[in-house]
């Protein structure tokens, strides 16, 4: 008896594509441009079927006190053809867990580099089977992802008058990055709260607070304008901890929840609420399953977010969304949109044009997904052309 599909894999070939910006988005911590240079892969099995990869590669994105570290194109690229292939070559597609398991046996670390791998197999198994990614994590909990828009670090202004512009397109939760200077961040907490009462406000710091006696005290004073969480206020799961234990505000988890060890760590020293679950921070959509999984039994909320993702890294977020009972938090999911075709001119929108022939649907805050097989999307070969460049 063999438990094989006959879908063996036969070739990953790999693309650097970058995309024109709506806007320059930032955070505390960042230091590679978004959207330049991420990286796409395409995973061919042996009868001709192919699925797509995405992964959003930054140098400077990492976990803390340097326990994950950040990935480059080239160095995801050279992972990809010198180990992972020639590990995965000749092996059946649909065998995830058995797959990650070997991966992570003959080379440690490289979760993004892995990721894109992870999400091409999917996809292209969706395919093979005929069945949406989200039927392969488990079956679909909703259809429709809610989604936050994403307000970086910028001039006060100009993000009210955006939060005002997003209310206005249907979003009905913002996310506002702070953790650089606390005078800043609590004045543009006020204004946004001032300009839309109703928004839901989640701030994110990014780890950016010096101290968790800052993070604590600049928490407690945000509470007055009514927001909805904090996010990874402090370097550190014990600093967390100590914010966590010292006020009202649930705190969430990002740079600090990487994948379901990290969350067994966070729940065993109180040291959030919330998670923000990436499918590339965990290593893939299988990985962040696991996660999910362990979320929901744990009690912690959480969110499907992300590093700006395009098309194809949109459709594996909302994939991974619609199939989980834990994800109960808008994430800030982009909306995927192709020049000529805008569904929003502001809300969740971080580029211009995208490498996707057919976006999901967006309106009144939520993404619908489709049941095409597979992540539902396929990339445009002239716009892959166009947006393709060195590497």
């Amino acid at each position: 008896m063999t438990t094989e599909t006959g879908l063996k894999i036969a070739d990953i070939e790999t693309h650097l594509v970058s995309l024109p910006l709506r806007r320059k988005h930032t955070w505390a911590g960042n230091y590679s441009p978004v959207g330049q240079r991420y990286l796409l892969v395409k995973l061919t099995l042996e009868d001709g079927t192919y699925g797509w990869g995405e992964a959003q590669v930054l140098k400077d994105w990492g976990g803390e006190f340097g326990t994950r570290y950040g990935e480059t194109p080239e160095t995801a690229i050279a992972v990809i053809h010198e180990y992972l292939l020639p590990l995965l070559k000749g092996e059946d597609v649909g065998r995830f867990d058995f797959l990650h398991a070997k991966m992570d046996k003959f080379i440690k670390g490289y979760p993004y580099a892995k990721a894109a791998v992870d999400v091409a197999m999917h996809d292209a198994a969706g395919k093979a089977f005929g069945v949406p990614v989200y039927q392969l994590l488990g079956g679909l909990v909703r259809s429709e992802i809610g989604v936050a828009h994403s307000i970086g670090l910028m001039d006060t202004e100009p993000a009210v008058e955006e939060a005002k512009q997003v209310a206005d397109e249907g979003i009905s939760c913002v996310k506002i990055k702070v953790g650089l200077d606390a005078d800043r961040d609590l004045d543009i907490v006020r204004r946004i709260r001032e300009a839309v009462p109703g928004m839901r406000i989640r701030v994110d710091a990014n780890q950016g607070y010096k101290s968790w006696k800052e993070a604590l005290k600049v928490t407690n004073l945000m509470a007055e304008y009514d927001i909805w969480f904090m996010e990874q206020p402090v370097e550190g799961l014990e600093g967390m901890a100590r914010v966590a234990q010292s006020t009202e505000v649930p705190i969430m988890a990002d740079e600090s929840c990487w994948n379901a060890h990290d969350l067994l760590r966070l729940v065993r020293h109180e040291a959030a609420e919330m998670i923000s679950c990436y499918y590339t921070k965990a290593g893939g959509l299988a990985k962040a399953r696991a996660l999910l999984s362990l979320a929901y039994t744990a009690g912690v909320m959480s969110d499907v977010n992300g590093s700006a993702e395009m098309g194809i890294g949109n459709a594996a977020n909302l994939h991974a969304a619609a199939a989980s009972l834990a994800v109960t938090i808008p994430g800030t999911i982009p909306i995927t949109q192709r020049e000529g075709s805008e569904q929003t001119k502001v809300a969740c929108r971080i580029y211009l044009d995208d490498l996707v022939d057919e976006p999901f649907p967006y309106a009144d805050g939520k993404i619908t997904l489709s049941d095409r097989p597979g992540l539902g999307v396929d990339i445009d070969p002239d716009k892959l052309a166009k947006y393709r460049v060195g590497g």
